[in-house]
């Protein structure tokens, strides 16, 4: 069962600690992160064409923070949209998908949402958008219900020829 409805199913008292006790790993794990291969050749190649991007993650802000300060020429203000747990239903849910829209003034149908993962996929898929699976070489985990994405790509890189 992923983490965060594991939590939500847990009685009140015990959401809150459970909730401190996984923004503190997050964050620790987000210190110690690297970007991933091509992530900031990528975005720069986006920042570049006026492509505007954004993050929707199930983590905390704080960990988003902290990961962000991992790369050297790509910076929090450059993301149109960062939508955390805190702002949305966590992915699969397409909440987030579509208050990114909102806040990037974009319409859903606009959006390529790209994931290493089947949340990613479900959660662009359910809010209308255009969906990329990043593979990073390695075989993806997905259900039979789970919807395929319209692209797959092995590396960030390549969905710039997706443009």
């Amino acid at each position: 069962m992923p983490v965060l409805e594991f939590i939500e199913g847990q009685a009140a008292e015990k959401r809150k600690s459970f909730l401190e006790i996984l923004s503190r790993r997050e964050a620790l794990a987000a210190e110690h992160s690297q970007p991933n291969e091509g992530a900031e050749r990528c975005l720069s190649e986006l920042k570049r064409r006026g492509i505007l991007f954004g993050i929707h993650t199930r983590n905390s802000l704080l960990s988003v923070q902290r990961a962000l300060g991992q790369f050297r020429t790509v910076w929090a203000e450059d993301f149109r949209a960062i939508m955390t747990r805190d702002d949305s239903l966590p992915k699969p849910h397409p909440d987030g998908v579509i208050k990114a829209s909102t806040k990037m003034g974009v319409s859903v149908e606009e959006l390529m949402v790209v994931g290493d993962y089947r949340f990613d996929i479900i959660a662009g898929k359910s809010a209308g958008a255009c969906t990329v699976l990043l593979t990073n070489g390695k075989k993806p985990a997905f259900l039979l219900e789970d919807p395929e994405p319209d692209h797959v790509v092995d590396r960030l890189e390549e969905i710039l020829d997706l443009l």
